[in-house]
């Protein structure tokens, strides 16, 4: 079941993303802040979160916002699968689910960032086995031989 992000959830979801062994320290801490704020009500408008549980066990997340500044834009900030869940279609569920939310927003493209270092090498799979096309590389971005890639997907 996939339902609104509560209070409650948020030590299990910052654990859940550590564990995946996919994020930075900093990236983590950057997680449990922006879902501080947004249960917190402390986000701007149309910033969305979302988790899926399943048999009482909370198996992921999503979260996804309009980006500033454009003509109905929106950026997947966040998406993770408690590790021991992944490749059983949770994360296509979480994606499906955002993407429909955007689009009956308004949304007409969304955007995701990812690196193009090789532990990522599943993520970009996993874009672009839903329907993700590579918009654009920044190479160097996050540090030397760590590119920025953007991915796109129109919804509308």
């Amino acid at each position: 079941m996939i339902r609104p992000t509560v209070p409650t959830d948020l030590p299990a979801l910052v654990a859940l993303a550590d564990r995946t062994g996919m994020f930075k320290p900093m990236e983590v801490e950057a997680l449990r802040e922006v879902l501080v704020d947004y249960v917190e009500g402390k986000v701007a408008s149309g910033h969305r979160t979302v988790t899926l549980e399943e048999d009482g066990k909370i198996r992921g997340l999503a979260y996804w916002a309009p980006a500033a500044m454009t003509d109905r834009t929106w950026y997947l900030y966040w998406i993770a699968v408690e590790k021991s869940d992944q490749a059983k279609g949770y994360g296509g569920q979480l994606l499906k689910h955002a993407e429909a939310e955007a689009k009956a927003a308004g949304a007409r493209l969304m955007l995701i960032e990812t690196s193009n270092m090789t532990h990522y090498e599943p993520t970009r799979r996993f874009y672009l086995k839903h329907h993700y096309e590579v918009g654009g590389i920044i190479k160097d971005y996050y540090a030397d031989a760590d590119d920025l890639v953007i991915f796109r997907k129109r919804l509308a």
